[in-house]
């Protein structure tokens, strides 16, 4: 115990307390090593929140942009499906010899259903038939006799 020496001056206190603090940060260095400091850690935070906001705004545009073509894919499907049930009752119409606008008039949801109401409108309608697309009454053969007839109906009034 002879050897103690009183420190009289901040230098002396400084240079008797340097090395085992020098040894504190050495040890307290090592165990921490692998973690991140506060200030590395703000930094990292800051800039996972802008990437998370960025990334937030082009979901956001992305589901709108999916909600958009899907309410467009809906709109073409319902178009399709109308599509081919007019053509199924066109054909059916025609098959069951019915006019393409009784077709207009047929139900259902599938074929089969379209066919029993073809076959039940069939029943309602009959066997009429359109109109013919041509006179039906037979030519005149002689045109002279043709005008005869004509300035007769004008001069009788009909």
């Amino acid at each position: 115990m002879s050897d103690f020496k009183v420190i009289e001056s901040q230098e002396q206190f400084d240079a008797v307390i340097g090395e085992r603090i020098k040894r504190e940060k050495e040890t307290l260095s090592k165990k921490y090593e692998g973690y991140v400091s506060p200030d590395d850690y703000q930094k990292k935070t800051g800039e996972y929140e802008r990437q998370i906001s960025e990334l937030n705004t082009a979901l956001k545009t992305a589901n709108e942009k999916i909600a958009g073509h899907d309410k467009a894919l809906a709109e073409r499907d319902s178009k399709i499906k109308e599509y081919e049930s007019h053509s199924v009752k066109t054909r059916i119409a025609h098959e069951y010899g019915l006019s393409y606008e009784a077709a207009e008039f047929l139900n259902g949801d599938d074929e089969e259903a379209i066919r029993k109401s073809a076959e039940s409108l069939k029943a309602i309608v009959g066997n009429s038939k359109a109109a013919p697309l041509a006179s039906t009454e037979p030519a005149e053969i002689n045109s002279e006799d043709a005008a005869l007839k004509k300035t007769l109906k004008q001069l009788k009034g009909e």
